[in-house]
């Protein structure tokens, strides 16, 4: 069997700009990165305003596993089939992070014959995107510290700094420091601490801006730390937003590149689902509905996280409305939801297939609460029985779902075919009435308990005095009337890792209360949320490597 990697180096690609010609976007608009990679200019969606948007597909998925559920090939195999069935298909996408490409995940560019390409460079370096925010929010740390030392005209206190500095790659021994050390003329010595880049801020507000001007106005809106007086500081204040516009003006503009079968797709932006909300840039999917009939945005890890996100923040900040959303599920994760040893997988077992299901179950639900219909994508793994297969497809139309298999890894485009057709069908006739479940003036405890509830399936919710005393603050300084968005483990519907399956009737914590003022959300933490991740014992760049020719080998 061929690795990703080789699968992906088999293909020959088509040049981008006849990939870009394929939705009206002529060569002389691109910004070239090579021959099968260009940047489109965000300004394209000022030309196009005028155009009906397609319709928008969302791609969320059950809980996640060790064992994998596919969202992102799910995601490309459904676009190169909605094509395949005559249906003008786009498909956006996050850009990976080097930190989980080096880490334990890999890549993150698809797998089998269901990939964007040339994925060596999206799993890379790409198009600078993510160096760009990693200098842009750097900028702005060393202005703070610059400030300070150079007479700290807004009284900034060091003991209250809350920005960080990031870096795109997982270096535990970042997590917490202390710099300044050396002497008088290197700065006042205090803590800092490291996030990876996907988790930083800016990140978030790239993705969320629709242009250069509201991209400045959100940097602007950053809050860097308080006064010894307890005021909140701003980037604004610092005078930091033109420059750091300036470091992510590039960044701004979408990146275009194509699947295995030239199929066109936006990969742009990269926030984490867990800390952040998950989804590419609002400018690649805007522009990419009016570009396509039909358009394919992943969100990331599971409903409760990405998708929830997506249906209460993303879309009205960017006055998105989704027509129908497909979530991912595989027999293997069903049944580790069911208890089963990842070892064990390859056997059937029935009896934990049926318990896992129950987390298919609360997914399914959770999406209707918004209002939208749901297509349950299968994604066949070889190792899964008829027998299997069969009690998951009965599960799902007793839920009143549509459900569809889905082999675009082992047979791509061609491999989606029917769970196209079940989106194309379900967009037609299942009913929408597409709502968020919170109503953002809700005061910030009423808005957490809303999601433990309804989403979490929590009894109820407690909170530290941190987070009480947080609460208080983004209230009192008049931001409290912001989204949330949920710092949960990804690995559990609840806030506890190890509570798989279909967790209810316990009690929500929620141990500190952030606010991102930039991005425009409030960050309630629930358990212990990772910012800077560590690499395992044996990374994946153990694996990783290049020949003479510039061949990259390992990498997925």
């Amino acid at each position: 069997m061929r690795s990703d990697i080789e699968i992906a180096q088999s293909v020959e690609l088509n040049p981008i700009s006849e990939v870009a010609r394929s939705i009206g976007i002529e060569e002389e608009q691109l910004i070239s990165h090579g021959k099968y990679i260009a940047k489109v200019p965000h300004q394209l969606l000022k030309k196009f305003k005028d155009k009906p948007n397609g319709k928008l597909i969302i791609v969320t998925a059950i809980t996640p596993t060790p064992a994998g559920e596919g969202k992102t090939t799910t995601s490309v195999g459904l676009a190169q089939a909605m094509n395949r069935i005559g249906k003008k298909t786009i498909v956006t996408l996050r850009e990976p992070s080097l930190g989980p490409v080096f880490g334990i995940k890999g890549g993150a560019a698809g797998g089998g014959y269901a990939q964007v390409l040339p994925m060596e460079d999206i799993n890379l370096h790409f198009t600078g995107d993510m160096h760009a925010i990693s200098a842009a929010h750097n900028l702005l740390s060393a202005m703070i510290d610059a400030h300070i030392y150079h007479g700290n005209e807004l009284n900034i206190d060091a003991r209250r700094i809350s920005w960080p500095r990031a870096m795109d790659m997982n270096d535990r021994a970042l997590r917490q420091m202390v710099i300044s050390l050396g002497g008088r003329s290197n700065g006042f010595p205090r803590e800092e601490k490291f996030v990876i880049t996907a988790a930083s801020e800016i990140m978030a507000i790239l993705c969320l801006s629709n242009d250069i001007v509201d991209l400045k106005e959100r940097l602007s809106n950053i809050i860097i730390g308080q006064t010894r007086k307890g005021k909140y500081v701003t980037a604004g204040e610092l005078k930091a937003q033109g420059a750091m516009a300036a470091l992510l003006r590039d960044a701004m503009n979408p990146n275009l590149v194509q699947t295995i079968e030239h199929t066109p797709a936006f990969v742009h932006g990269g926030p984490f689902a867990n800390i952040a909300h998950g989804t590419n840039s609002v400018v690649a999917t805007k522009l990419a509905l009016k570009l396509a009939d039909y358009v394919i945005t992943e969100t990331g890890f599971a409903a409760d996280l990405g998708g929830e996100k997506f249906f209460d923040v993303v879309s009205k900040y960017a006055n998105l409305k989704p027509d129908t959303v497909v979530l991912v599920a595989t027999v293997r994760a069903l049944k580790m939801h069911g208890g089963v040893n990842k070892k064990e997988l390859k056997s059937e077992n029935i009896d934990a297939l049926q318990k896992g299901i129950e987390n298919l179950r609360v997914h399914v639900e959770n999406v209707r609460k918004f209002g939208l219909p749901v297509v349950v994508a299968l994604n066949k793994f070889s190792t899964d029985t008829d027998a299997e297969i069969k009690l998951v497809e009965e599960e799902v139309k007793k839920l009143g779902a549509r459900i569809a298999l889905n082999e675009s890894w082992e047979k791509g485009g061609a491999g989606a075919e029917e769970l196209a057709r079940e989106v194309v069908e379900s967009i037609a006739n299942d009913g929408n009435h597409f709502h968020g479940i919170y109503d953002w003036s809700a005061p910030i405890k009423e808005k957490i308990e809303t999601l433990a509830r309804e989403i979490y399936r929590a009894k109820s919710v407690t909170y530290t005095s941190k987070a009480l005393s947080d609460m208080r603050k983004i209230e009192k300084e008049g931001r409290g009337n912001l989204p949330v968005i949920m710092a949960k483990t990804q690995a559990s519907i609840s806030d506890d890792p190890k509570a798989v399956g279909a967790p209810s009737g316990y009690t929500f914590t929620v141990r500190e209360v952030l606010l991102s003022s930039g991005a425009g959300f409030i960050v309630p933490i629930a358990g212990q949320i990772m910012t800077m991740p560590g690499l395992p014992k044996a990374p994946a760049a153990q694996f990783i490597d290049v020949d003479d020719d510039g061949k990259i080998t390992g990498l997925f």
